[in-house]
């Protein structure tokens, strides 16, 4: 697909904003928002343009601006415009919503995806007709409403799953769930005692105890921690890929299995889900155990293949 995708507001023309210390700010973020989930478009393989307006000085020029360059950009497949509400401060949630003029089926995907991911309230689809943005584009359209920018419980979930909000935006468009997903690229290592790249306390993304899955962690934890990031079993196989939990949900990560390969060394193992990341900023498809790694025979940065969900018995 091509798809052109604008962060609302500009630079100097600012947007919503809240001054208490969890506040957010609508331009900053919509800029980070644009970036992260552009990012995810083009290793999914879409043909991605993206624009911040950094010259008009009034809320008319700004609209005309924005749309003026989506439309100067040829015949695409879709329009996106990316927002942050705001009403009062408060600490209650308020939630994510996405509007339309003609997209409603794909708005009610994109916000069930960012609910599903981050535990935003679902505001649903809104049709607006009102919206400069989505009568004057020429290419189907829709605006995200992120989040609340002066809800502190709004601000709270957009940081802490940032990244899987942004991932969860750009793999909207595979409908349904598919049966197999493949991965390959960069790699390197996490978990452990040793692991100094994670906080003391720090916990993981889909297991929220031991019991969930015994076999990953070491039977007492390391002193001075408290988070299971810490506690994971360096000797252990276990793998962590940037997950869509809209097509592969907690209970399947954590009865499936991942099978990975080492292209260098042709050695290959099975591998238990043991978290989300790693961020997109790293460059890198995955990170996996330090025992994993020395028993597939690479060190951080090289190549790995990753096959999921595979059954070990089947093999």
């Amino acid at each position: 697909m091509k798809i052109v995708v604008s962060s609302g507001h500009g630079l100097k023309i600012r947007g919503a904003s809240c001054n208490e210390p969890w506040g957010l700010d609508e331009v900053d973020e919509a800029i980070r928002v644009m970036n992260a989930v552009c990012d995810n478009l083009r290793i999914l393989g879409h043909d991605v343009t993206t624009y911040t307006d950094e010259v008009s000085t009034s809320q008319n020029e700004n609209l005309h601006r924005i749309v003026d360059f989506h439309n100067a950009q040829g015949a695409h497949d879709l329009d996106v415009s990316v927002h942050f509400n705001a009403y009062v401060p408060t600490d209650v949630g308020r939630g994510t919503e996405v509007l339309y003029l003609t997209q409603q089926d794909l708005a009610q995907r994109v916000v069930d995806a960012i609910s599903t991911a981050s535990g935003l309230i679902n505001r649903g689809p809104k049709k607006r007709t009102d919206l400069y943005f989505l009568n004057s584009t020429s290419e189907p359209a829709i605006l995200i409403e992120t989040c609340f920018v002066d809800s502190k419980c709004d601000a709270d979930l957009y940081r802490k799953y940032f990244d899987q909000i942004c991932l969860a935006i750009a793999r909207v468009g595979n409908k349904g769930r598919p049966d197999h997903y493949e991965w390959q690229g960069l790699v390197s290592w996490f978990g452990g005692p040793n692991d100094t790249g994670v906080d003391s306390d720090e916990g993981l993304a889909f297991i929220y105890e031991v019991a969930d899955q015994p076999d990953l962690f070491l039977d007492q934890q390391p002193p001075g921690t408290t988070g299971l990031a810490r506690r994971l079993d360096p000797d252990a196989d276990y793998i962590a890929l940037r997950w869509d939990y809209n097509k592969t949900p907690r209970e399947q990560l954590l009865d499936k299995w991942a099978l990975v390969r080492a292209p260098l060394t042709g050695k290959s193992f099975y591998a238990r889900p043991g978290d989300w990341g790693p961020h997109i900023d790293t460059g890198r498809v995955a990170d996996i155990s330090p025992g994993l790694m020395e028993k597939l025979g690479i060190t951080t940065d090289d190549v790995i293949e990753v096959s999921f969900p595979h059954d070990p018995r089947k093999a």
